[in-house]
Formats: structure tokens, C-alpha cells, sequence
């Protein structure tokens, strides 16, 4: 890996285009270095992982509202379209990559790569595979785009927050889905340059979108940003250029919202003719819920049946868990939201409450995507009496140990402390999630079939599963024609387009 030095460059400096974070992205989304068995192997495993959440939301508001407006816009000029998950129609690439993206990440249930920032790099997929089925791609070449995408947003993620400015951290999707559609169609240097610096720019929004009463745009706004990166795409293919530097320009991104004028940033990317290998730092989700809770999802479980005792709240005084800054101040008590405390508050807030998702996985010892977050269940009284005993704070080493580049001690749990009210002391600490390439179950393809296999149960037919899986896994060997096997039909009467909501168009 090359180690990147960015920083604000007056306008009068007239940064050269090498020297520019857009455009070193761009080289190494045209190196034409190939994808080594590994991880294509891993790309199999997450487009089926991405197909596998997206199945389970196909009836979800958020996924029938964008569907609707997809199917709004008929295949546009010069390609045969894109699938839209669940049924047997297409639409232009932009919108499918918009219908697909929500579908993927309604549930928060798909991967994840936590670093400097935050990222689902799964969310790639949508857009990449869209544009690849209305160009008439190969899968090899999907799997070199996908290889790049994840490349560029796992690098980005390692060395620019984003958080930290309050800023939502798909800023980081833009750039990298356009590199990767860049790599898949072959284009050049310089237009790959202009895309990710309109990809960029288009998608720079504030993180309100994950604090206090959480909505649904919570899935829509990754879905905005790979849709962006086609539209990006396409117009820097018709010679429109971007912001430039995007980053490091003295009224960029930079300097203006994040770490200001004086900021220096690290950026490592793969020197040239090095292999794209930065998706195997990801990791999935075994449970539907923010990844920094997949740990102590797992904790909870553990607790309950080694100690039954503390899913009664007349049992338990109080439960104080220590873990990193990101996870006390994002989805713990440390967010000063009083809605993650709320029975009646939206799904998209409880999957961001580590006090609510402790409380039910102890209760329960079980993690369901649909029952766990079910209004009854999250206003039954012991439930909401238990939950409002539950805190965190932010223990030093486990913020170190989240941050740590050591990826055998990198960690995303914590400790747990509860006080019994009989005066006893329950302790007990988790580092990561079972799932986990270093836990204790780790997922290998065995599971990523297993839980698409789970998720579609009564959606799909198991004759349309078989059939998707067994496309799925020869993804680079298919050819132009049969990339639209990987979309998926539902069964009979799941998907009613008579009923879906009207808009604009």
C-alpha cells in the first residue's frame, strides 16, 4: 500500500491532477491488476448476503415506496435496464440501483467496515450490478468492480472521519461506487477523476439522518448515493467535470467540512499492479441491527442462559456496559437521545439503541429481525423496565482497541457490568461478533447461504432460491446475458404493485 498525505492546497497552488485524492483513486480503479481467488470467493458471499436482506424487505414501506418510483422510469437509451429485486420487471440503471440500495439496507442486516469511520460496503452492489446489466457486462467484470469498490471505500474509511463532523458516512460511498462502475466499464483515468468528484460532491450530507427520532430515510440515503454515483458516471462519460480538488481544494470538502484548513489526512491505496484486497476487512451481520450492537447481541444470548436470573427486572439493579466512544456516543446512552429509551419509537431508532437490543437478546436469548423490534414487543412492561436500567460509558482501551490497525486485537464490544439487587455482581466482556472472522463462529459460505435460505423462507420459492444460489456462485463465470439470474422473483401474491404509493411521477 502507498501511504497518501492530503491536505488543503490554496487555489493559487494549482494542485496537478497526480497529486489529487480523486484522481489517485481513479489509477487505481484502472489498474488492471486481477481479483485473486480469495476474494472473489468473499464477492460471492456478499452479493448473496446483499440478495438475502434484500428478499426479507421486499413488503417493507421504504422498499414498496422506492420499487414504485423505479418502475416509474422505464428502461432508458443505450442498454437493456436493470432488475429490480422481487419481481420480474426492469427499470434504467439509476433507478434500480435506487430500489435495489433500499431493499439492501432497510433492515441493517448486511456488512460492515469500522475503522476511522463507519461503512456498510455492501451497498457497492446495487449500483455496480445495476449499471452492469444495462451495459451488457460480464460477471468477471462485476467481480473487478466490486473488488474496486470495496477497495476505495475501505481505505477511505480507514483514514478520513467523517463522525466526527457530523457528517453521514456515505460521503464515502459516493466516490468509491463510482470507481468501481469506472472499473467495470473500462473507462479512463480522467473520467473516472470527474465521476468520483461529483460523486463526492452530490453526496455530502448531515448525520441527522441516525440521530434522535430516526426515519426512513435511514435506507434511502446509501440508495441516494449509488444512484448519484451512476448519474455521476454518466455525465463525466459525456465530458462534464467536477468540483476540483473536491478534497483539497481551500473551499472543499476538506476545509470546509471536515478537519479545516489545517487538517492532514493518511490515505493508504494499493500501489499499482497490487491486488484489490481490502474487502476481506469486512465482516457481515449475523442479526439485524447496527453492527457495533452484533456483539453484544451475542453477549446477551450468552447471559441469558448462563444466568436467567437477569432477565427479570425485579432482579437486576442496574447495567452498566463500558465500551468504545463510537458505540456509547452513537447507538448507547452517550447520544443524549431520549428515543432510545422509547417503547413506541421507529424500528430505524431501536436498531441504533444498544440499551434496547441488550435488554430484548438477554430476555429473549434470540435475535429475530421482524419480532425482536415488533411494538408489542418492545412496550411489554418488564421489557421497558429492564431497558431503563441499562447505560453506557466509554471505557478508554476499548476505544483504542476500535481504532487499533491490528486486526487481531481490533475489537467492537466492550464489558458488561449488573448489579442483582440481592447485592451480587454479573460481569462478563465480549470483543467481537461470533460472526466474526475472529469469533467464535465466523461465517463462511456455509452461512451466508444459511441465512439467505432463513430470510427468504415464505418469500421466495425454494425452486427460485436454488436457482439464484446456484447463479450466485458461479458469478465469474456468467456471461452478459444471465447477470439478470441474480436478481430474484418472490412467490406468488408477495409483491401487489396495484397497491404501491403514488408520487410525482
Amino acid at each position: 500500500m502507498i501511504e497518501h498525505k492530503v491536505r488543503v492546497h490554496p487555489s493559487k497552488a494549482n494542485l496537478a491532477r497526480e497529486d489529487q485524492l480523486a484522481y489517485k483513486i481513479a489509477q487505481v480503479a484502472v489498474d488492471e491488476v486481477a481479483v485473486e481467488d480469495d476474494v472473489t470467493e468473499m464477492v460471492i458471499n456478499r452479493v448473496i448476503d446483499n440478495a438475502s436482506v434484500a428478499v426479507a424487505s421486499l413488503t417493507r414501506a421504504p422498499i414498496v415506496s422506492a420499487r414504485a418510483q423505479a418502475l416509474d422510469h422505464p428502461v432508458s437509451a443505450n442498454g437493456t435496464g436493470a432488475s429490480i429485486f422481487g419481481i420480474n420487471q426492469k427499470s434504467s440503471p439509476e433507478w434500480a440501483a435506487w430500489a435495489n440500495g433500499v431493499a439492501v439496507r432497510e433492515l441493517d442486516f448486511h456488512d460492515t467496515f469500522l475503522a476511522a469511520d463507519y461503512s456498510h460496503p455492501g451497498d457497492n452492489i446495487p449500483a455496480i450490478l445495476a449499471v452492469a446489466q444495462h451495459t451488457g457486462r460480464s460477471g468477471a467484470d462485476v467481480v473487478r468492480g466490486l473488488a474496486t469498490g470495496y477497495e476505495i471505500q475501505v481505505d477511505l474509511v480507514k483514514a478520513i472521519c467523517l463522525h466526527k463532523h457530523k457528517i453521514d458516512h456515505v460521503a464515502h460511498l459516493g466516490p468509491s461506487a463510482a470507481a468501481g462502475i469506472g472499473t467495470m466499464l473500462g473507462l479512463d483515468a480522467e473520467t473516472i477523476f470527474q465521476a468520483v468528484g461529483q460523486a463526492l460532491h452530490t453526496t455530502t450530507a448531515t448525520r441527522q439522518s441516525r440521530k434522535g427520532e430516526i426515519s426512513t430515510w435511514k435506507a434511502h440515503a446509501p440508495a441516494f448515493a449509488g444512484k448519484m454515483a451512476v448519474e455521476a458516471v454518466d455525465r463525466s462519460m459525456r465530458g462534464q467535470t467536477s468540483p476540483v480538488p473536491i478534497y483539497e481544494g481551500e473551499d472543499g470538502v476538506i476545509a470546509w467540512i471536515l478537519d479545516g484548513p489545517n487538517a492532514e489526512y493518511t490515505v493508504p491505496l494499493p500501489a499499482p499492479g497490487e491486488a484489490k484486497r481490502a474487502l476481506l476487512d469486512t465482516y457481515t451481520k449475523e442479526h439485524s441491527a447496527e453492527y457495533q450492537a452484533q456483539a453484544w447481541i451475542d453477549l446477551a444470548r450468552k447471559l441469558h442462559h448462563e444466568h436467567p436470573e437477569v432477565t427479570d427486572p425485579a432482579n437486576v439493579e442496574s447495567v452498566l456496559i463500558r465500551t468504545s466512544h463510537h458505540t456509547h456516543f452513537v447507538i448507547g446512552s452517550g447520544a443524549n437521545d431520549p428515543q432510545k429509551y422509547e417503547p413506541t419509537a421507529s424500528r430505524e431508532t431501536l436498531d441504533h439503541s444498544i440499551p434496547y437490543i441488550f435488554t430484548v437478546a438477554l430476555q429473549d436469548g434470540s435475535w429475530h429481525h421482524g419480532d425482536s423490534y415488533a411494538p408489542e414487543r418492545a412496550g411489554r412492561p418488564d421489557t421497558v423496565e429492564l431497558w431503563h436500567k441499562v447505560a453506557t460509558e466509554e471505557d478508554p482501551e476499548w476505544t483504542r482497541r476500535y481504532h487499533s490497525l491490528d486486526i487481531s486485537e481490533k475489537a467492537f464490544g466492550g464489558s458488561v457490568e449488573i448489579r442483582l439487587t440481592d447485592g451480587g455482581t454479573i460481569t462478563d466482556e465480549i470483543a467481537v461478533a461470533d460472526a466474526h472472522p475472529l469469533g467464535a463462529r465466523p461465517f463462511a459460505r456455509e452461512q451466508y447461504i444459511a441465512k439467505f435460505r432463513s430470510l427468504a423462507a415464505g418469500i421466495i420459492d425454494d425452486a427460485e432460491a436454488n436457482r439464484f444460489l446456484e447463479t450466485a456462485q458461479r458469478l465469474p463465470e456468467l456471461a452478459a446475458d444471465e447477470l439478470v439470474g441474480l436478481n430474484i422473483q418472490a412467490a406468488a401474491g408477495v409483491v401487489d404493485l396495484s397497491v404501491s404509493p403514488k408520487g410525482l411521477f
